[in-house]
Parts: structure tokens; sequence; C-alpha cells
């Protein structure tokens, strides 16, 4: 290992779970059934190439204890575990879709969200899941009730800063209660939007801390570089942060870590076009990584056609498994 990069890969405990490294895989969404037997070789893949987490894409919290039951699931974390990473699941509002306005659901329809959460908690918990995530980021639901312009409730759920985040902390809350006190709690949030400042955001931040939450995923956190707006969560909040944005390069990356402007790094896209980018940086075999060149077109491209996603810089022949 270079001693550049030596930050990447020193572990890091957090709430009884042994990171081995900094590298996170996040949540990403890949268009394969999670307990398919393609969707199982695709997080196996991404979990045996050097990562410490992998979070797998968000999934409908309204679906735990239906057709997603501890039974099925654990063959996931498990294939996760056994290729030497931590497993946790981003948990998606979807009982209340993802283009909801925060101002159409009643109080009951809140409460019962609430519950969902915790029950998927539950159900990712039993399953052998290290932590869950709830998704408050990028303008989808939780993220609205956030947002002023978008939330217009005179409710207990709008209006000032203090119910503006109450939504997220009574999810946080209710997951630690129903889960206990072994799984990890994330919350991923984006720490700047149009009509929100980063001020409120830190206020939403001690208040999920307060709450249970147990690692901070600011996303995105780059702004000048890698990280920038991570770090006033960092300085600020006594639990680690993840940074995304900027971090498939290993020199960014690592500057990060070093300059403590966040405790663990998301890498996306480039784990896609090569999940063994962790073990290859470790080992110093850089002209051996096949390179993200952010084209789009295999990974956002087939998502948005409703295709499995795959990377174009893979060679045609052979297709790994989890393509076919």
């Amino acid at each position: 290992m270079e001693e550049r990069h030596r930050e990447l890969f020193e572990p890091l405990r957090v709430r009884g779970v042994e990171l081995p490294s900094r590298v996170v895989v996040p949540p990403m969404y890949q268009v394969r059934p999670v307990t398919s037997p393609q969707g199982i070789a695709w997080y196996r893949r991404l979990a045996a190439g050097g990562a410490a987490l992998v979070i797998v894409e968000g999934l409908n919290v309204a679906r735990f204890g239906d057709d997603l039951t501890p039974a099925g699931l654990a063959g996931l974390a498990k294939c996760i575990h056994a290729a030497g990473a931590a497993a946790a699941v981003q948990l998606f509002p979807g009982s209340l879709g993802a283009d909801v306005e925060p101002d159409a659901p009643d109080a009951e329809d809140l409460r019962r969200l609430v519950g969902d959460f915790a029950r998927a908690a539950a159900v990712c918990r039993d399953a052998g899941f290290d932590g869950v995530e709830p998704h408050g980021a990028h303008g989808f639901a939780l993220n609205r009730f956030f947002m002023p312009d978008r939330n217009h409730r005179t409710d207990a759920y709008g209006g000032s800063l203090d119910n503006r985040c109450r939504l997220a902390v009574e999810i946080v809350r209710a997951i630690r209660a129903a889960a206990g006190e072994d799984l990890l709690v994330l919350y991923r949030h984006t720490p700047v939007g149009q009509e929100y400042s980063l001020d409120e955001s830190l206020v939403l931040a001690d208040k999920l801390v307060a709450a249970g939450a147990d690692v901070l995923d600011i996303s995105p956190a780059k702004k000048d570089r890698p990280a920038d707006l991570a770090q006033p969560f960092r300085t600020r909040c006594a639990v680690p942060v993840i940074a995304v944005g900027g971090m498939e390069d290993p020199d960014a990356a690592a500057e990060a870590l070093r300059s403590r402007r966040c405790d663990l790094v998301g890498v996306g896209r480039q784990l896609i076009a090569d999940a063994a980018w962790p073990a290859k940086v470790r080992a110093g075999r850089f002209d051996e990584i096949i390179p993200c060149d952010k084209c789009d077109a295999g990974c956002f491209g087939n998502i948005h056609a409703g295709k499995p996603v795959y990377c174009t810089q893979w060679p045609d022949d052979p297709l790994p498994p989890f393509v076919r």
C-alpha cells in the first residue's frame, strides 16, 4: 500500500461493527430483484472487491413483512458478509410514492409510514444485516418534508424548522426502538437545497443523532473539492460521516480523510465499472483499474430504460453472470 493512500484502509468501528477500510458502496439501483441469483451475484461482486460496507439499493418499506422477509433476505446479507464487507439496506418510503408532495399524506398516513420503517428495520436485523439507512436525500419524499418550498403543511410536520425535521426524526427514533441497540442506523441527506441552508441541515443532523442515528451519509458532499459539504457535519456531530462525490480519485479520497472532512468515502459508479477498485488501490495496481468514464450509458441510461445496469467499459465476452 502506498503511504499516500493509507487513510483509505484504516479500520473503523461503529456500534460494534468493524469496518476494515473506509470505502463504502453507496446504494445504487441496478434493476434486478435483489434476492434473485443475478441480484445476489451483483452484490457479491461489489462486496468482494475490498469495500468495507455495502449499502443495498433503496427498498420500499411497505414491502417488508410481505414479500421481503428475514428468510428471503438472509441470503443477500450472507453473500455480502461472506465476501468480507458489512451489509446495510437503504429504506425508501415507497408507500408514499417517490414524487409525493408533503401536503398529500394525512397524519395517519405518516404514522403508518413511521411504523413501516420500524418494521422494515426489524426485518433487516433478523435477516442478518448490520444496518439500515432511511433515504432522506436527492429531492425524494423525506427530503421534501425538509424543504420549505415543498412542505406547506400547517400541522406538526410543516412550517417551522423543528416541524420540517419531525418526520425524519420520528423515523430514526422508531427504527432504533424496533431494531434495538445493535443495528447501525445511517441517514442519507442532501446538505444544501434551493430553499434550505447548510445551517438548517446541521440542525437536522443534531436531531437525527439525538434520535439514534450512528452515521450521516452526506450526498452529494462535493463543492469545490470532495467532502467540502461533509466537513461541517463531521466537525459538529459526534458520529462518522460518509462523503459522496469525487471519491473515485484515490488521492482525493485519502486527502479528504486525512484532513478530517469525512470518516468514510462513498465510491459509486467507479465500483460498477470495477468493483475491485479498493483492492487494486490498496495493492498499488493502478494500471489494472477499469476506469469509469462517466458516460452514464450502461448505468443511468439503462435505469431510465428499465434495463439491468451494466458498464460500457466491460468487455463484451464473457459478460458477468449478473448481466445475462
